[in-house]
């Protein structure tokens, strides 16, 4: 099985190319590495997102199924130490494509490897900005993918909230730092963009940074202190995994990875399919 076969199937799932089946490859099953942020999935959550989502199903109508013509090695962290380690233990492995969903999880990644091709799936960041690859039409080195700025979306999201909370005067900003602390420019843009938008509409941005789950709990509690009204979910991978305390009322707007936090408003860029 020829490796840059299957990556480029990889990728054409990714990109939501037309799903037409592929032939079903002959020869050694490919190994996909998956570094996640968060705990790892339930048996229950996993199998619902294999049969679900998007980038599954995509690979299925490729031709490639797992447990059939391709092993998939999940590995996730949710700590900057577990994800270094997660992404060291993947990289043993040897696997023949390695895939993430941040820009933040693919410096981890490559890091710890300069050969294995990494996949990003929309990432939340400029990876060329970020360093990680010379252009998006000749990437270079080991790192792919697609990505989805929203930066320029930062103003309208404030615009939407003041929409919705009239006498709107202090807004709480939620960030992570486990992934961003890989690729450190990415939180000055967004928050440069934050702080620009909410001077614009004479609103008073609160800026809550968090290192592990652990600090969430403390984090709502500062809301609840500054008397912030909405906050606001980052678009950092552990802002979207994260629940919020059930005896914290505070409406939210965020991204539609969010919805488990129980956000009141979503807004992201039209990404078309097909």
């Amino acid at each position: 099985m020829e490796r840059r076969t299957f990556i480029s199937g990889v990728t054409l799932g990714l990109l939501g190319a037309p799903l037409v089946a592929a032939a079903q490859p002959a020869g050694k099953m490919a190994r996909v590495g998956i570094l996640g942020i968060g705990p790892a999935p339930s048996p229950q959550e996993l199998a619902k997102s294999v049969s679900t989502n998007p980038f599954w199903l995509s690979m299925r109508h490729l031709g490639w199924v797992e447990g059939q013509n391709m092993v998939v090695e999940r590995r996730f962290g949710e700590s900057a130490d577990q994800l270094r380690t997660a992404a060291a233990d993947l990289v043993r492995l040897k696997v023949d494509v390695l895939f993430v969903a941040s820009a933040g999880l693919a410096k981890i990644l490559q890091l710890e490897t300069k050969t294995i091709p990494i996949v990003v799936g929309r990432a939340d960041s400029d990876l060329v900005a970020g360093g990680l690859v010379d252009s998006l039409a000749r990437p270079g080195g080991n790192i792919t993918g697609s990505q989805l700025l929203s930066d320029d979306l930062t103003p309208k999201r404030l615009e939407l909230l003041k929409a919705l909370v009239p006498n709107l005067s202090r807004v709480a900003l939620l960030q992570e730092d486990v992934t961003v602390s890989a690729v450190p420019q990415t939180r000055a843009w967004s928050e440069q963009g934050a702080a620009i938008g909410a001077m614009t509409l004479g609103i008073e941005l609160h800026t809550f940074i968090v290192h592990r789950p652990a600090d969430i709990a403390a984090a709502f509690l500062g809301m609840v202190k500054n008397r912030d009204q909405p906050y606001w979910w980052g678009r950092r991978p552990l802002c979207s995994c994260i629940e919020r305390p059930s005896s914290i009322l505070l409406p939210s707007i965020g991204s539609p990875l969010s919805i488990r936090s129980k956000c009141m408003l979503s807004q992201v860029a039209s990404c078309p399919m097909e």
